[in-house]
C-alpha cells in the first residue's frame, strides 16, 4: 500500500549547512528548522531528508535521526529518505529501523534507498568502497532482504553479500513502506528500479536528460514485462524563487549551471518548469528552498505556484 500523498510537493529541509541556503547558523539551526517546518507542514504533503555524514567540515546532522525527530513533531505528513546509502547501515538493521518508524508514525514512511556515491564520506568514516556495479548489486540484495524481513515470519535469506537466518522483524510493518530507489545509471541502476522499485527518484537533471532516463527506464521495464506506470516517479529541485526573476538569477549564481541545475526565476517560470516535468512523467517534486531560514520564497511558492497543481 502506498501512502496517500495529499500534495505533489515534498519539502527537502537541510540537515545542516549544504551551501544553498541563504543563511545558516549552527547555534540556531534547530529553532530555524522548526520555524520553517511549522509553516511547510501546513501546506506540503511530505518531508524528505538526505543521508550524508559529512560535507567537508560543515555542520551536518545524521538524516535518519532528524527524520524520526520530525516524525514525532509533525504527525500529518508523509516521511521519506532522499535516499539512504545502503552501505552506511547493515541492511537487516535498516529493515528493522524502518519497521519501527512505520509503527510509531502510523504508517507514514516511504523508504528511499540507494547505492551510495560520496567517496570522501566512505573514506572518512571507514566504509569499504566497492565499484559501482558491486554497490548496486549489494543495494538490490538489501532491498530483497528487507522485503523478506517485512513479510516472512521468520525470514530466511542467503545472498552473495547478506544473509538472515530465522529472523523476526516484529511487529512487521503495516502497511509495508514503499521503497523508492534513487539513481539513474542506465546499465546497472535502472534495471534494479525496473525490477524492485515502488518509486523511482531521479537526479534533478535538465528536461532533455530526464526524458532520456524515463525512456531507458521504460525499456528496462519492457524487458521484464513490467508496466512502467506501476513505478511512481519523483525528482528533486533546488529552488531560488523571487518575484523579480533577475534578482532570483543573481541570487542563484552558478547553481543553475551544475550537472543537476537549480531553478532560478519567478513564479511563472517555476510553474512552467514543473508543468514540463509533469509532462515527462514525474508526479512528486522534492523541493529545497534556498531562502532558509526565511520563508518568503516558500510562501511565494504556496501563494503563486502550488495552487496550479493541487
Amino acid at each position: 500500500m502506498i501512502p496517500l500523498l495529499r500534495s505533489p510537493f515534498g519539502y527537502n529541509p537541510p540537515t545542516g549547512d549544504r551551501g544553498d541556503e541563504r543563511a545558516f547558523s549552527a547555534s540556531r539551526f534547530g529553532l530555524d528548522l522548526m520555524g520553517v517546518l511549522d509553516f511547510v507542514t501546513r501546506h506540503f504533503g511530505s518531508i524528505w531528508v538526505a543521508d550524508h555524514h559529512m560535507d567537508g567540515n560543515r555542520f551536518r546532522l545524521e538524516g535518519w535521526t532528524q527524520l524520526t525527530w520530525m516524525a514525532a513533531r509533525y504527525p500529518g505528513v508523509i516521511l521519506g529518505t532522499e535516499v539512504l546509502a545502503h552501505s552506511f547501515r547493515h541492511p537487516p538493521h535498516v529493515a528493522k529501523m524502518a519497521a519501527t518508524l512505520q509503527y510509531f508514525s502510523g504508517g507514514r514512511l516511504i523508504l528511499g534507498y540507494g547505492a551510495g556515491w560520496s567517496r570522501p564520506e566512505y573514506d572518512a568514516y571507514g566504509y569499504e568502497v566497492p565499484p559501482a556495479p558491486v554497490r548496486i548489486a549489494q543495494m538490490e540484495e538489501a532491498v530483497i532482504l528487507t522485503r523478506a524481513l517485512w513479510r516472512d515470519r521468520p525470514a530466511n535469506f542467503e545472498g552473495q553479500f547478506y544473509r538472515v537466518t530465522d529472523a523476526y522483524c516484529e511487529p512487521r510493518p503495516s502497511p509495508e513502506p514503499p521503497i523508492m530507489i534513487g539513481g539513474e545509471g542506465e546499465r546497472y541502476l535502472l534495471p534494479v528500479v525496473a525490477r524492485h522499485a515502488d518509486w523511482w527518484l531521479s537526479f534533478g537533471h535538465t528536461t532533455d536528460v530526464l526524458r532520456h532516463k524515463m525512456r531507458v527506464l521504460g525499456q528496462h521495464c519492457a524487458a521484464i514485462g513490467r508496466d512502467p506506470a506501476e513505478i511512481r516517479k519523483a525528482t528533486p529541485l533546488v529552488v531560488y524563487l523571487a518575484k523579480d526573476r533577475k534578482k532570483a538569477k543573481r541570487w542563484a549564481g552558478d547553481a543553475v549551471n551544475r550537472p543537476q541545475p537549480a531553478f532560478a526565476g519567478d513564479s511563472a517560470e517555476l510553474r512552467d518548469r514543473l508543468t514540463e516535468l509533469r509532462e515527462i512523467g514525474f508526479e512528486l517534486f522534492l523541493l529545497a528552498f534556498a531562502g532558509f531560514p526565511d520563508t518568503d520564497d516558500i510562501e511565494l511558492f504556496v501563494d503563486e505556484v502550488m495552487g496550479h497543481f493541487v
